[in-house]
């Protein structure tokens, strides 16, 4: 049986569950303060890696209360000292990453964006802009997909996978481009996942493929934005514990519950478990350092060793 891992999202890409508030319930803030107590309480004690630097994160919210990738990665730029720019298709989801992070100490904006719309982008970049000044660094970390038969993606749904997954990629880039170049300094990140790499034994086609072009789109931008001083890294991301996976992969599992799902993920990775959000973004802070200084057109594989081994 194929297990499917990712999920596209409905039409214009805006649905979240109905039940989600910027302004976090008693219920989710205990949710998100286990969560924080859990991993060791990663938003203090920063070490001003990005200290002054504006970080724009697109994709920095989350599907629900916890720790998603983006909203881990906005997090710890803050942790940095970094000046973060929360963009997020949920403007609610947004609000409530830059919210933590204000909560936390930290200073963080959110923003509405499309990434599927290249005017929307444009607003976006030009809000960032007008706010912090500069860009700094730029985390691309949209993801969207469909598993299950590849024969029912039809080519509306391939295309818009295609734009949010690697059309935004160049969007995104030639937009910050000219005030990198200027500076002749800057940061490009994007988070890809293993199934870029190689087939982890579970249908999800139109993933895998944008998620290969986005590795290769970074590795060839940042030969052409090397001499302006730019430098452009993919993290690649494997099996994470995330809220996602609570709302999207329990009919994937059938018969499972949530805890028998986790721990047949867990399984198969050779560290034993499923990374966390916050092994993601530890990962990216150091990207977007200057303690990366010499690491351009590369990635990151952040995954347990799971890419090394057999499909299960």
């Amino acid at each position: 049986m194929f297990e499917y891992l990712h999920f596209v999202r409905q039409p214009h890409f805006s649905q979240v569950p109905q039940d989600f508030s910027a302004k976090m319930t008693t219920a989710s803030l205990k949710e998100e303060q286990e969560t924080f107590e859990d991993s060791g309480n990663r938003l203090t004690g920063g070490s001003d890696l990005l200290r002054d630097r504006v970080c724009l994160v697109i994709g920095g919210g989350t599907i629900a209360p916890g720790w998603g990738i983006g909203k881990a990665i906005a997090a710890v730029y803050a942790r940095e000292g970094a000046l973060v720019a929360v963009a997020d298709i949920n403007r609610e989801a947004a609000e409530d990453t830059a919210g933590i992070i204000e909560r936390s100490g930290g200073h963080a904006k959110s923003y509405c964006v499309d990434v599927t719309d290249d005017t929307s982008i444009a607003r976006l970049i030009e809000a960032v802009n007008k706010e912090f000044g500069v860009i700094d660094v730029l985390h691309n970390n949209v993801g969207l997909a469909k598993g299950g038969d590849p024969s029912l993606t039809t080519p509306a749904e391939w295309r818009r996978i295609q734009d949010a997954n690697v059309t935004a990629l160049h969007v995104t880039t030639q937009a910050v481009l000219p005030g990198m170049k200027k500076r002749r300094r800057g940061v490009i990140l994007t988070t890809s996942s293993i199934a870029a790499k190689r087939h982890l034994g579970y249908s999800s086609l139109v993933y895998a493929t944008t998620k290969a072009a986005a590795l290769h789109f970074t590795r060839a931008l940042a030969i052409e934005v090397a001499p302006f001083g730019i430098r452009a890294n993919t993290i690649v991301a494997g099996l994470i514990d995330t809220p996602r996976i609570k709302i999207y992969l329990k009919n994937a599992y059938q018969g499972c519950s949530i805890e028998e799902m986790r721990a047949r993920r867990n399984r198969v990775v050779p560290l034993g478990r499923m990374g966390i959000a916050w092994d993601v973004a530890e990962a990216a802070v150091f990207l977007a350092s200057d303690r990366a200084s010499y690491i351009t057109g590369t990635e990151l594989v952040v995954d347990g060793g799971l890419s090394m081994t057999v499909p299960h």
